[in-house]
């Protein structure tokens, strides 16, 4: 059966048919002759030459693919590898590959068609986890390390690099699979297959697809910033959350509540709808986190002042995009642009009456709303980012603390194998609420959390380290704007966490509501007024408001506009 969400299914997402499409000529003799090329196995034998013994076996395996795939349907060894020949099973399977996609072995099944995509894929930080692996060292200890080292295949043995192998490793696309089956929560890596298989029948091959469901998404993008929870509207809470009529639980234990989806998720619409093939496997070799990489903006949709570009103009490597374009179309047809890259969104029809969206899953036709000059022409506000107003809460955990026990065992994700120390973490403060604002690395204004509020217990340090970092998030709630108040007016938004803020002779003064750490912040802040305490960040050149920032936005009398 086809996977789902652990959450309510959506009434509006219904199935649509979806309008044909003529290829190019010189369109339909490219993709012949790369099916030409793939329609032979390692040895440059054809389809026609070949005695494909496997389906004495697999007979059922003949059915179930795709028309982009269905060269392979008679031709088992293009993507699994193996002797087709051969009579004998051992013999059959010598240098078999099981899990076609799984990156250790994609140049010889995915990449014999695909071989750019691969590569990307290979380089790309959803398998490297570069930013993770640097920031991670960068906190604990202080360097990043060497060049060559940044990334969860080259891990080592060090404090933060044992601390990724038991606890984080375990979501990049580079792990391997292990059983013909998904699992929406536990699925992490998988290569190619991570994304490109939504469903294993059982009497059938399985159908590669570009209709990527929000499922193939969740096992890794639910953990860390939690944005596939809150896209959906889900809320992870602590341990202590007293349970509640929306309370629910994960397969794998934690406890999330009912909060504000996304509304575009509310529209039916699913990751892919914003999230272009070019963001997600393009190559982004300065993309040192995935949100680096990301292709798309809001603008892009709904005020997009890019140039356009016909469909007769599209550029190399978006050739195969074509044949999804679900709208009548010919060499004229004006598409827009992403700002990031050029990618043509080619799901977006242009009328006379406006910008309609066309879902990639489900073919529903959504009108894209046009960003209202009245309420965004203010040059005060230029600087702020669309989630940084739209955003309805995001994520924060403000307690942890991590100790590990040399004497235990546990997993190492980059091993696959149970070996020597164990990592166990404690959670305490959490909370799903209007995050705070800060400077970005391009001097926007950004929403933050808090990426590490965390204590470290570990035989080599004599004093349990203490580490506070925010970092950047777009939190995946997107809905009416927040108030003026809510910014202007409100200790939280400029960092400093829960209290009074209020103006005194001399200049403003804080009253935090929770405890001091070991730093000498609360608890649940970034900063405080003279920035003379916290303020760290994955990169060095985002921060939080300074005192003069703070003292500018500070409005305790501000009104709130209407919505």
């Amino acid at each position: 059966m086809p996977e789902s969400l652990p959450v309510v299914p959506d009434p509006h997402r219904t199935r649509a048919a979806r309008c044909g499409q003529l290829l190019a000529v010189a369109l339909a003799a490219l993709l012949s002759a790369v099916l030409t090329a793939c329609d032979t196995d390692r040895t440059g034998n054809s389809r026609a030459e070949l005695s494909n013994g496997c389906l004495a076996c697999h007979e059922s395996s003949e059915s179930g693919f795709n028309a982009a795939h269905s060269f392979a349907a008679s031709n088992c060894t293009v993507c699994h590898a193996g002797d087709a020949q051969a009579t004998e099973k051992e013999a059959a399977h010598v240098d078999l590959i099981a899990f076609p996609g799984d990156l250790a072995s994609a140049e010889r099944s995915c990449g014999n068609c695909h071989a750019d995509r691969v590569a990307s894929v290979m380089a790309h930080s959803m398998h490297t986890g570069h930013g993770m692996v640097a920031t991670t060292r960068t906190m604990i200890e202080g360097s990043e390390g060497e060049p060559g080292t940044l990334s969860l295949q080259s891990l080592g043995h060090g404090v933060a690099d044992s601390m990724l192998r038991k606890q984080c490793a375990s979501c990049h696309l580079g792990q391997p699979k292990t059983e013909h089956a998904l699992d929406v929560t536990f699925d992490r890596g998988g290569g190619c297959a991570a994304c490109h298989v939504n469903e294993y029948p059982e009497n059938a091959h399985v159908a590669l697809t570009t209709r990527v469901s929000d499922g193939r998404c969740f096992g890794c993008h639910s953990r860390s910033g939690r944005v596939s929870l809150s896209y959906a509207g889900l809320a992870e809470v602590g341990p202590g959350a007293h349970d509640s009529a929306d309370a629910l639980l994960l397969a794998d234990g934690r406890r999330v509540e009912r909060l504000h989806a996304d509304l575009h998720h509310d529209a039916g619409m699913a990751c892919i709808d914003c999230h272009t093939g070019v963001g997600l496997m393009g190559p982004a070799p300065d993309a040192a986190l995935v949100a680096d990489g990301v292709d798309i903006e809001c603008t892009d949709c709904h005020a997009n002042s890019n140039d356009r570009i016909a469909f007769g103009e599209w550029p190399a490597g978006t050739e195969s995009m074509s044949r999804h374009v679900p709208f009548p179309v010919d060499a004229d047809t004006q598409f827009f642009t992403t700002q990031n890259n050029g990618t043509p969104l080619w799901h977006i029809e242009l009328r006379d009456d406006g910008a309609f969206l066309h879902t990639k899953n489900t073919g529903r036709v959504l009108q894209i709303p046009t960003l209202s000059a009245e309420a965004h022409d203010d040059v005060r506000h230029e600087r702020l980012a669309c989630d940084s107003c739209h955003s309805q809460w995001a994520p924060q955990c403000f307690g942890c603390h991590m100790e590990y026990d040399p004497g235990g065992e546990q997993w190492d994700h980059v091993e696959r194998e149970v070996t020597a120390g164990r990592w166990s973490e404690g959670s305490w403060h959490a909370q799903n609420t209007l995050p705070a604002l800060g400077v970005d690395e391009h001097g926007r204004i950004r929403p933050f959390v808090p990426g590490m509020v965390m204590t470290i217990a570990h035989p080599d340090f004599e004093d349990d380290l203490f580490v506070r970092a925010f970092a950047p998030l777009s939190p995946h709630t997107t809905g009416p704007s927040r108030s003026c108040s809510s910014c202007h007016a409100d200790s939280d938004a400029l960092g400093l966490g829960d209290g009074k803020l209020v103006e005194e002779a001399g200049g403003l003064s804080f009253y935090p509501s929770l405890r001091s750490l070991g730093d000498g912040l609360p608890l649940d802040a970034w900063t405080n007024l003279d920035g003379s305490l916290g303020g760290r960040t994955p990169n060095p050149a985002q921060r939080p408001f300074n005192e003069a920032e703070i003292g500018a936005i500070f409005d305790p009398d501000i009104e709130d506009q209407a919505r």
